[in-house]
């Protein structure tokens, strides 16, 4: 096996990848903006850049076979440091690439976010690296994050949603990295269950011992509650859009992938929460 490029390795998914690497013995490249912060581990080399340095990513995918690339944060200019990578993976003679990506991710989804997904996915396609596209729905753990004033507050009717464990999608990942048979496929990673927001209210108020409601919103409520944040145009979209694409039913949608792919269940809220 040749040498994996880990990014995001300060993060969620990227750290528990790259733990999971270093527990199996597997070398590899962390890549990432601040060393200072990369996880200290086993069989493990750090190497600084920025997702829109290429100079400094061509050098630290120097020497690398497959790439673990972890989506940027939202950014207006997102795509463009996804291009960057995309860019200097294909002149390191990087051979594979496994991309974490969006449940659904097309030019006009309804989640704006998603769009650059969409044209990730494109951009690695067209550079004929060999791909596995993680495709996956909301975070669950997120989900305690979208509370404010202990109310779920946002325009996604009685639709439901999917999400997924950033552990699972971790585990996933993991395996995609150490066997090019998933090469070529696209996942949809879900958690077990699809969930109205009211569910995912009750379970909150459930496990945490506080009162969490949902409260719906019109599409204009949902955007004068967030004008006075001073949020730019562009987040405040993707803030919006993130309940009127579960409300639009495009994000009720649950597989089996994490499970046969892992060998155990999905987690559910209640594990996520429990901290499982």
């Amino acid at each position: 096996m040749g040498l994996i490029a880990v990014t995001g390795a300060t993060g969620h998914v990227g750290g528990r990848v790259a733990r999971g690497l270093a527990a199996a013995g597997v070398p590899q490249r962390l890549v990432v903006r601040d060393p200072s912060r990369a996880p200290d581990l086993d069989g493990a080399d750090v190497r600084a850049a920025a997702y829109g340095d290429g100079e400094a990513l061509r050098h630290a995918l120097d020497g690398t076979e497959v790439l673990l690339l972890v989506s940027a944060a939202e950014d207006a200019h997102r795509l463009d440091q996804h291009r960057t990578v995309v860019e200097a993976a294909a002149a390191a003679g990087v051979r594979r690439v496994v991309y974490t990506s969006f449940l659904g991710a097309a030019p006009d989804c309804t989640f704006t976010f998603a769009r650059d997904h969409a044209a990730t996915e494109a951009m690695l396609t067209a550079a004929r690296f060999g791909t596995t596209f993680l495709r996956d729905s909301f975070y669950l753990d997120v989900l305690p994050g979208f509370v404010t004033d202990g109310a779920l507050r946002g325009p996604a009717g009685s639709g439901r949603v999917g999400a997924v464990a950033r552990a699972d999608v971790a585990e996933v990942a993991l395996a995609a990295l150490l066997d090019d048979t998933h090469t070529g496929r696209s996942y949809d990673l879900t958690g077990p269950r699809a969930l109205t927001l009211a569910e995912v209210a009750e379970t909150l108020t459930a496990v945490g011992g506080r009162p969490v409601t949902y409260v719906e919103e019109t599409v204009e409520e949902a955007y004068a509650s967030r004008a006075g944040s001073g949020a730019p145009s562009w987040l405040v979209d993707g803030w919006v859009s993130t309940y009127t694409a579960i409300a639009n039913g495009e994000l009720d949608v649950v597989t089996d992938v994490v499970e046969t792919v892992t060998g155990h269940p999905a987690r559910t809220l209640e594990d996520v929460l429990r901290g499982r």
